[in-house]
């Protein structure tokens, strides 16, 4: 990995949640390339492994559900077994759900009955959403920050450009990211007098394996939501990975940004930012 720019991490123990998936495994491998220890949590053992294995001696992956806590402590002890108490944790898991997911970007009186509109969308989706990002998000905060009290440490939390302004269609996630957004600032303010840093990274649109068939056809065609999208993006394109390893790599130098704290950062090629005229 060619890094934008190099911090001293040496001897810093990183968590990351979310670590099986394209954007964590990518912040998992910069972390370590600047000499931290590195442990990739995720529900999916077999794909965290795999990045971990990739890494090499300073990473390891981790099973852990992190809607359940005593998965959550579970993983803790493996990670300080292995590596020592948490310096900096990355709450990267998170995600949508179809459950939650409109067909219609708006509502009409001739939509057609069988359009899965707001009125049909599942209790059940809303409520995995909201527990996959916030709920996530608050118990591996609990468990890992407790930890850094009395020493310090550094909390990056996943947002999402739709915390700024919601997209249509997926009601749950823009709601879920601003609560992400929100609770950043909460930590920020709640732990400042333990030496506790926590800001958000709200990436644009990134192509993913979650969103992936919503940005191509089949045949590998950009969508109708594609255009859209990148009408709406100045920069005219949807970011790489390596377009967060900067902004990643600052919030997580004390030396770097060591004064930022209840920040939420946009990396979005000016998504949020563009009115439309």
């Amino acid at each position: 990995m060619k890094l934008p720019f190099q911090v001293d991490l040496t001897n810093k123990v990183a968590v990351v949640t979310g670590a099986g998936g394209v954007l964590m495994s990518e912040f998992a491998r910069a972390l370590a390339a600047c000499g931290a220890k590195v442990a990739l949590l995720d529900i999916n053992f077999d794909a965290a492994k795999q990045f971990a294995d990739e890494i090499g001696d300073n990473a390891i992956a981790v099973r852990c559900n992190c809607l359940d806590k005593e998965s959550i402590l579970a993983a803790k002890n493996t990670v300080e077994t292995a590596f020592g108490p948490a310096d900096l944790l990355i709450n990267g898991a998170g995600g949508n759900n179809p459950r939650a997911t409109c067909d219609n970007e708006t509502m009409s009186a001739d939509t057609p009955s069988d359009t899965k509109s707001f009125f049909r969308l599942e209790e059940s989706g809303l409520k995995f959403v909201f527990d996959l990002n916030i709920t996530s998000a608050f118990l591996v905060t609990q468990v890992f920050a407790e930890g850094m009290v009395k020493t310090g440490g550094n909390i990056i939390n996943i947002s999402s450009m739709n915390a700024f302004r919601p997209l249509t269609k997926i009601p749950a996630y823009s709601a879920a990211k601003a609560g992400i957004s929100n609770f950043t600032q909460w930590l920020a303010v709640h732990f400042a007098p333990c030496g506790i840093r926590c800001n958000a990274i709200a990436p644009g649109f990134f192509v993913t394996k979650q969103n992936e068939a919503m940005l191509y056809n089949p045949d590998g065609t950009p969508t109708a939501r594609t255009g859209k999208i990148l009408a709406a993006t100045p920069q005219k394109r949807f970011g790489e990975v390596s377009d967060l390893i900067g902004t990643l790599l600052w919030l997580a130098s004390d030396e770097a940004s060591g004064f930022v704290t209840g920040s939420v950062i946009a990396v979005d090629g000016g998504f949020a930012a563009y009115s439309g005229v």
